[in-house]
């Protein structure tokens, strides 16, 4: 029995599709009002049988903020992909990710040890990596360093990292993945995927950043590799690229047959951009587009090393052309536009 948290997530719903291709049954935990209809689309996405793979799927009513509902849910279980977190780089959710991403993955780590669970799988963060000084990769061992600089949702993710790392010294086997911005299909109004709807709309900026993006099916499938690997005790950033926001966007131009944007963004630009779009949210009472911590965040260098997991796996990544063609492929697709 395999149970996945955080199963109508972005990455969890491919993550069970990718499961369901081997498995009888899964067991995934949703809360009460979470909305299911993201992985029945994902499973759509890749397979003309994707109902009676989506059956495969037990859905349970859990939070991870209740232990005694995690403890059930895990019964019988053999192996636990932890998912369930909060992504949010806006100061007023860091009270909300540390309840949910730090005590939350307590709660995992201490059901699981219950259970005695052979295996648990965490999704982290590169969030939770610590950056390389010179412009140099980062790489597993690179230590993550407390900084007013860091956004709160890098502190719930480094700290809920600690968690599992504290369930390991207390018996639980344990591999904690790392990956970086995840792109893929997805909610096209959130997370990563509002890109290339934003994209879509007219984007005439780019940043002087550089950030690693890996593709969505290479995480999952790289978790499910080391779950099925006697590997434990072991961290792994899951890192196809690293490239700059101007060849990413270029690439998106290309495939979405749109404009490249050609003015770059200044440091005073980017400073008053996140400024303007929280106040704006005052009044609209909705999400600001851009955050300090994300105006920030694309401004900065950052490289991180995925030697490590080619190393021990031998894996390979799909490149960013690629990635970035599929999810293309499936925006276009879905939005039912017709690109000359």
């Amino acid at each position: 029995m395999i149970v996945v948290t955080g199963g109508t997530g972005f990455l969890g719903a491919h993550l069970l599709y990718d499961l369901c291709q081997n498995h009888s049954h899964i067991r995934a935990i949703k809360r009460q009002n979470s909305d299911i209809e993201l992985v029945r689309n994902t499973f759509a996405y890749y397979s003309k049988q994707a109902d009676a793979l989506f059956q495969k799927i037990e859905w349970v009513e859990a939070d991870v903020s209740d232990y005694y509902a995690l403890e059930n849910a895990f019964k019988g279980a053999s192996q636990i992909y932890h998912a369930a977190a909060i992504v949010s780089f806006r100061e007023e959710d860091r009270k909300k990710m540390m309840e949910m991403n730090v005590q939350g993955t307590a709660n995992v780590v201490n059901a699981a040890l219950h259970n005695k669970i052979k295996k648990l799988c965490y999704v982290s963060s590169i969030a939770a990596i610590g950056r390389a000084e010179n412009n140099q990769l980062a790489n597993e061992d690179t230590p993550w360093k407390e900084s007013d600089k860091s956004s709160p949702y890098s502190h719930s993710k480094y700290k809920a990292e600690l968690e599992v790392w504290r369930g390991m010294a207390e018996g639980l086997p344990a591999v904690i993945v790392n990956p970086s911005i995840i792109i893929g299909p997805g909610k096209w109004n959130s997370g990563s995927a509002s890109m290339f709807l934003t994209f879509w709309k007219g984007l005439k900026f780019y940043t002087p950043g550089i950030n690693g993006f890996v593709y969505v099916r290479d995480v999952s499938k790289a978790m499910i590799m080391l779950m099925e690997q006697s590997i434990s005790g072991e961290r792994f950033i899951l890192n196809a690229e690293n490239i700059g926001y101007q060849k990413l966007f270029n690439e998106m131009a290309i495939k979405l047959g749109r404009p490249k944007p050609l003015i770059p963004v200044k440091p005073w630009m980017s400073a008053l951009s996140w400024r303007l779009l929280k106040l704006l949210s005052f009044f609209t009472r909705k999400d600001p587009l851009i955050t300090k911590a994300t105006a920030r965040s694309s401004m900065q260098i950052c490289r991180y090393s995925n030697q490590k997991i080619r190393n021990t796996l031998g894996f390979e990544f799909v490149g960013i052309e690629e990635m970035v063609a599929l999810t293309s492929k499936q925006f276009l697709k879905e939005h039912k536009i017709i690109v000359k």
